[in-house]
């Protein structure tokens, strides 16, 4: 062993405690890697930084655009709320159409996005129908996992592991080339967590609503003409269909109804009280014939109520303003605050300190645009964003947050979003073009037809992960430039001569899994995959088995909430515990291990 060899393994232990542990973040990791690796000459300058022009990770960078387009268009969410329709379905049918969903959409589309959107999904139908979150989101991002290792664009861990894979001389992966394997392992994944899934506990996060924003505004609407509810039964309206809204109060006439029923016809002239969301608030906002707090469009020459409705993305911001002690808003309605343009912002809801079912009967006596703000009330306010600096020098009155609100999307931008997003997997999927020039047109025509601003991307990438596939990258050439994937697959020999070749499959596939637990699953790949491929080449066996075993396992890290970013993301809603990913991922694991091995090992001479 050189002392080449022996520095690469200590600067791979270091990287290891460091994920391990959580002692760096992922971004200074990185960059310790290219520094440690590049002083100590194992690799040259343009080496240290070849993970930045990496095709693997421009390639991830470009999915990452197209993804946010999708979320930012309503794409993920125009998919995901499909699951609503199947709210009557019994709990052990629920289960497994929710996993088929999540994985369905997960081969194409961002899991993690895909998991967020689902998030807040289940917490609206939590509410509504007594579903237990706990019983679904550890089966979605399971699903969304699974599913995602069905194509090449499923995962960033399947693009590393092609391109690394590529280099050191092994035929690339075609789009669907692995697919049968990974519906095996998702329908697999798919039967077990649901005869498993009493062991999932019965409850909910009481932070998911605050978390992703789901907490309920307090606004009042009134009907026009044009108004498409007019002469309709609320049952047939987007007032009863809609999981999120809570009909507080109708008054008709000046005479109010405090509990109006589904089968009450709209008239003209309706104002009705009620409480939901952000989203579906700028859903509202939108529909024609819907005035928002009585703000009376003709108020305004020159301004057609759908021009007024429309909210403007590029001129207009969203904010939360937090009422303090001497706020100079304080005792102001709704109401006066419109007819008084406060810095040229439309109100549009207020979201009272306490939560609206304490206070429901107090409110349902008076109309929204009349409520006055006390302290700690918060004023969710439609402004023009060069008006952003001033709002906040006003004394007293706290800007918490700029919403970003997608709702009300133009439906030809979603149809085109939607249609660039089969194009790229057309092209790629077909052969046409590579999946990196494909990537590359998708975000092109994304931008040409203005779907998505280059300013949002900036704000919402996560640039964690481009950073740690720009450091990764490195060890993984220091690895082969120092011999020391040769020297671990040479001592491997050893262990495993004589075994069969399913044997030593497998034992490639047990370490990769397990240390997918520990560390990051793209970090596991770009550290397993030299090894992986001296070890095959060493004993005259075909690549692919054991490309694919790294591929497969580094993805299957379910015994932890670690390796896996949708699994960390609902591990830190405090529903579960670090034992439901022990004990039901961990059981998964042993049987994906099992048939993995026996699938791949098939795929080796005899």
């Amino acid at each position: 062993m050189t002392i080449e060899i022996i520095y690469v393994f200590v600067v791979l232990a270091l990287v290891i405690v460091f994920f391990a542990f959580e002692i760096f973040p992922v971004d200074k990791i990185a960059f310790f890697i290219i520094v440690s690796l590049l002083l100590f000459g194992i690799v040259t300058p343009e080496e240290a930084i070849s993970g930045f022009s990496n095709s693997a990770t421009i390639t991830v960078l470009c999915l990452m655009i197209i993804a946010i387009a999708l979320e930012q268009n309503g794409i993920i969410q125009m998919l995901a709320n499909g699951l609503k329709k199947f709210k009557v379905l019994p709990l052990l049918l629920l289960i497994p159409t929710f996993m088929i969903i999540s994985g369905g959409i997960s081969a194409f589309i961002s899991t993690t996005a895909v998991v967020i959107v689902f998030i807040k999904i289940l917490a609206e139908l939590s509410i509504k129908h007594n579903i237990s979150q706990s019983k679904l989101l550890l089966p979605i991002s399971f699903a969304g996992i699974l599913g995602g290792s069905c194509t090449l664009m499923g995962t960033s861990t399947n693009l590393i592991i092609n391109s690394i894979a590529s280099k050191f001389g092994a035929e690339r992966f075609t789009f669907f080339e692995f697919s049968l394997y990974g519906l095996i392992f998702l329908g697999i994944g798919i039967v077990f967590i649901t005869l498993t899934s009493f062991l999932l506990p019965w409850g909910t996060s009481k932070n998911i609503t605050k978390e992703y924003e789901l907490e309920q505004f307090l606004t009042s609407i009134e009907f026009t003409e044009n108004a498409n509810c007019i002469d309709k039964k609320i049952e047939d309206t987007f007032l009863f269909k809609n999981e999120g809204i809570t009909l507080l109060k109708l008054t008709r006439n000046g005479i109010s109804n405090k509990a109006p029923g589904k089968y009450i016809t709209l008239k003209k002239g309706d104002k009705l009280l009620l409480s939901c969301n952000l989203d579906i608030l700028m859903e509202i906002k939108g529909m024609q014939g819907v005035i928002l707090n009585n703000y009376s469009v003709s108020e305004e020459k020159n301004t057609s109520e759908n021009e007024k409705n429309e909210f403007d993305a590029q001129q207009n911001a969203i904010v939360e303003i937090l009422m303090l002690p001497g706020a100079p808003l304080l005792k102001r309605s709704l109401n006066e605050l419109k007819n008084k343009t406060f810095l040229g912002g439309i109100p549009l809801a207020i979201k009272r300190r306490k939560n609206i079912k304490n206070v429901k009967d107090k409110l349902l006596n008076i109309s929204a645009e009349h409520i006055k703000l006390k302290v700690g009330d918060r004023l969710l306010v439609e402004i023009p964003k060069e008006n952003l600096n001033e709002l906040g020098t006003i004394e007293n009155m706290a800007v918490l947050q700029e919403h970003t609100t997608f709702s009300n999307i133009p439906a030809y931008k979603k149809a085109l979003t939607f249609g660039i997003l089969i194009t790229v997997i057309a092209l790629a999927a077909t052969g046409v073009l590579p999946i990196l020039a494909s990537a590359l047109t998708g975000c092109f025509l994304l931008l040409f037809f203005n779907c998505i601003q280059l300013n949002n991307v900036y704000k919402n990438i996560n640039w964690e992960i481009i950073f740690l596939l720009s450091g990764m990258i490195p060890l993984g050439i220091a690895m082969n430039n120092s011999g020391a994937d040769q020297w671990v697959s040479t001592q491997l020999l050893a262990l495993i001569s004589g075994k069969a070749p399913t044997i030593i499959i497998g034992l490639i596939f047990l370490f990769t899994m397990l240390l997918s637990g520990i560390i990051s699953n793209n970090a596991t790949a770009i550290i397993m995959t030299p090894i992986a491929i001296s070890l095959a080449s060493a004993s005259n066996l075909p690549l692919k088995p054991f490309i694919l075993a790294v591929l497969f396992s580094a993805n299957f890290s379910f015994f932890t909430p670690l390796g896996y970013q949708t699994n960390t993301l609902i591990y830190g809603l405090g529903i579960y515990k670090f034992k439901h990913f022990l004990i039901i991922g961990g059981l998964l694991s042993i049987i994906l291990w099992i048939v993995a091995s026996l699938l791949l090992g098939n795929m080796l001479p005899k």
